[in-house]
């Protein structure tokens, strides 16, 4: 595989820079132009890749030195923007933040695919200290190249005018863009970051709105010309072998149900598109409206907001029924996190008790802490996700927790990682699986050709 299109990266000097929501308008913009645009988000989140998905209307792939080799990360970058007229890749925190020196950064992705990187600064209250701070991020690594700044949250023109002339003189590098402070460049927020856009689209008025006056601010704050000869710029990357995407026929005539909707969304595309080039069906199903599972062998049920749909999930009754029969019939199932609370007795929150499904013995409620962490472990017995013995990597994302009831049987043993309880995760009973881990196809090669296998097995 081959990717020819350019390419920039989108930094931040820290976690509040507002790439973000400059990513999300430049992505807009560039689709105003007639672009095809394929987005890209350093680390795992689930919820900004959302907005880059919505807008571009090409799937965004996440990119994560820690979790996937560079031989995947560039396979992933190969096959997504094999197509496309530019990819964007917004980076995570501040430039240089990894879970062990350079490791798992955004600059680490960047000199990885070798990517011009445009430098967000948030330059409020600040002028020429801003050109201190770039020309110190353009000197830590000098292999990162640094082609542009954007300066966010400016307060008025002379703020504007004084930053650029200075970091330009010091540093060296143009400014590509001032975005002036604006309310309208915020987008809804909660405790888990920003609100997904399934979520934003039905339950938050006007939300379509801000997001088309976030495209227009952006188009009069950046050069987007300039932008986009920076990303032409990028050097040639090499051929890539297939090795993640290879067609095979080991799902043909298996159909897997993955809850889809408002209250669970979180998924790594990869994940279902490997299920796809397998040869199984995704069957598309919504805990939260169907009144009973479709007719497939396998369900995986992924991460969400069901702490929000609660009521809704309990009151269909239709839905719980239904699982419980797939499950009293052994059929593999996987749930990650808010799958997990799910199928949990209840969920606990802000006052509320509704009960849930039922097939995890225990109860969730909102935690202390928000948990964001890498895991890594190994399977303490055979199950849907594989051996006995196999490892695991992934990553938690939560603000809940999990009291079970009384002395479970877990699947999964942590290294590193929180887990359900005491670094163990992966309740397990039968065919199925519920996990506070998340797991991508690139880290964890076992999914989901392993619970592919547990579908057929049973179903022959």
């Amino acid at each position: 595989m081959k990717a020819d299109c350019a390419r920039v990266l989108l930094a931040g000097d820290r976690s509040s820079s507002g790439k973000t929501t400059i990513v999300a308008g430049l992505l807009s913009a560039l689709r105003g132009r007639g672009q095809e645009v394929q987005p890209f988000k350093v680390a795992m989140d689930y919820i900004d890749p959302s907005y880059h998905t919505w807008i571009t209307g090409r799937s965004c792939r996440n990119l994560d030195g820690y979790l996937m080799t560079e031989a995947a990360i560039r396979e992933i970058y190969a096959h997504a923007a094999a197509d496309a007229d530019v990819a964007v890749i917004e980076g995570v925190r501040g430039l240089y933040e990894g879970f062990d020196g350079d490791l798992g950064s955004t600059a680490q992705i960047a000199k990885m695919l070798h990517t011009p990187v445009v430098f967000v600064v948030d330059a409020r209250s600040i002028t020429r200290s801003c050109a201190a701070l770039v020309k110190g991020y353009m000197d830590f690594d000098p292999e990162v190249q640094f082609k542009g700044v954007i300066l966010n949250k400016v307060g008025s023109a002379r703020h504007a005018e004084k930053a650029t002339k200075e970091i330009e003189r010091y540093a060296g590098v143009e400014v590509v863009g001032v975005i002036r402070r604006n309310e309208d460049m915020h987008l809804a927020m909660r405790h888990l970051g920003l609100v997904p856009v399934l979520e934003g689209k039905t339950r938050h008025e006007g939300f379509q709105e801000r997001v088309d006056r976030i495209r227009q601010i952006v188009e009069e704050g950046l050069d987007l010309d300039r932008i986009q000869e920076i990303a032409r710029s990028a050097e040639p990357l090499p051929d890539v072998e297939i090795d993640l995407y290879r067609e095979n026929d080991l799902g043909k005539g298996i159909r897997i149900g993955v809850a889809r909707d408002e209250a669970f969304n979180f998924y790594y595309r990869d994940n279902l598109e490997l299920m796809e080039l397998a040869g199984a069906e995704v069957v598309p199903f919504s805990p939260v409206h169907d009144s009973s599972l479709p007719d497939v062998d396998g369900v995986y049920i992924g991460g969400g907001y069901p702490e929000l749909y609660a009521r809704e999930l309990s009151l269909n009754q239709g839905m719980i029924s239904s699982l419980e029969r797939a499950h009293e019939k052994d059929m593999p199932i996987y749930a990650e996190c808010g799958g997990l609370m799910y199928l949990a007795r209840e969920i606990e929150w802000d006052g509320e008790r509704q009960e849930m499904a039922g097939l995890v013995p225990g109860r969730s409620r909102r935690g202390k802490n928000r948990i964001v962490s890498y895991v890594h472990g190994s399977l303490t017995q055979d199950c849907s996700l594989g051996p006995k013995g196999t490892p695991i990597m992934g990553h938690e994302f939560h603000h809940s927790e999990m009291l079970m009831d009384g002395k479970v049987n877990y699947a999964i043993q942590l290294s590193r990682g929180t887990g359900i309880e005491g670094g163990r995760d992966g309740f397990c009973e039968g065919n199925m699986v519920a996990s506070y881990a998340h797991i991508h196809s690139a880290s964890f090669r076992g999914y989901p050709a392993n619970f592919i296998k547990a579908c057929r097995e049973r179903k022959e």
